[in-house]
């Protein structure tokens, strides 16, 4: 990869209830992530932390919602970021933060993709689907949202920013799922996104359902946009997240993912979002993440460097 790599640290946590994410950004830096990207080669700029814009009174008759203003605020800033970063040419890595992030930076890459004439493709590794509406989330968390909203379902109209440019459902794989709510559940079943959960991973593995989603990506002239959250690792190897759930990707199983998407070369702009830095041990998980960045941007097993003890 002969690109540029734009640092931006999101210090939003206003989609949960779980304090700490806001320090994820700095968490990434700490661990290295610059340096080691530039060590594969990469020209990289940090452009510090991104700030929201001015937060306005909102609200929805959902009374569980919560930090909805703050939420808007920072989806409109982040929508033109993203798009910004990718007019320059860049391949922006955006540090979260929690993952109503996605709200934002998903439409501004879309965006991108629209006006260069490609279809923007998804990939979300999660635990989650993400895909409540404002109707439907019952804990009021908006870090559930944001896949619902920029596929365009519907209860999003007049309170979150329009939605210009959506995400069609069949352009989105999931991976590594295995919390859903039922009404994610119904959401899923009637929309065309693919979904593999960790039942049908352990059972088919990663390589073949993914390379059949990358072959669509390469056939349609695609770009795709990566979102990887923390829990989408199993909580043994990776404890720093909010929303843990047994039974997450091993090392091995992230790092082929990782691997695969390089070989690639149709990744365009990465998520890396829910490092809760409060919550990690003595910075582990930032490491882990730092170094699945790594794998993504090209670094193969042969170049890791021996750890010290």
């Amino acid at each position: 990869m002969t690109f540029a790599c734009s640092l931006f640290g999101v210090p939003v946590e206003s989609g949960t209830r779980q304090a700490g994410c806001l320090m994820g950004p700095d968490s990434y830096r700490s661990a290295g992530l610059k340096t080691t990207l530039e060590g594969l080669g990469l020209k990289v700029q940090d452009h510090g932390n991104l700030e929201p814009r001015l937060c306005h009174e909102a609200h929805h008759p959902n009374d569980s919602i919560h930090g909805l203003g703050d939420t808007i605020a920072w989806s409109d800033s982040l929508k033109d970021m993203a798009y910004t970063s990718m007019q320059a040419g860049d391949f922006p890595i955006f540090l979260g933060g929690d993952h109503s992030l996605s709200i934002g930076t998903v439409p501004g890459v879309s965006r991108h993709a629209e006006k260069t004439g490609r279809p923007r493709f998804v990939l979300w590794l999660d635990a989650h689907p993400d895909i409540h509406t404002l109707r439907t989330t019952q804990s009021g968390n908006l870090h559930g949202t944001p896949v619902a909203y920029f596929t365009g379902l519907p209860d999003f109209k007049g309170v979150f920013p329009t939605l210009d440019h959506p995400v069609q459902a069949r352009n989105i794989c999931m991976m590594g799922i295995r919390s859903v709510d039922p009404a994610e559940k119904e959401h899923l079943s009637s929309s065309e996104i693919a979904v593999h959960d960790m039942r049908a991973i352990d059972e088919f593995g990663i390589v073949r359902p993914l390379r059949a989603f990358l072959e669509r990506v390469k056939n349609e002239n695609g770009a795709l946009h990566l979102s990887l959250d923390v829990d989408f690792l199993d909580p043994q190897i990776a404890p720093a997240v909010g929303t843990t759930v047994p039974g997450g990707a091993t090392v091995r199983e992230a790092h082929l993912i990782m691997e695969l998407l390089y070989e690639s070369g149709l990744v365009t702009s990465l998520d890396l979002v829910e490092l809760n830095p409060y919550l990690d041990e003595r910075g582990r998980t930032a490491r882990l993440m730092v170094d699945l960045c790594a794998s993504l941007m090209g670094r193969s097993v042969l170049e890791y460097p021996t750890q010290s003890f």
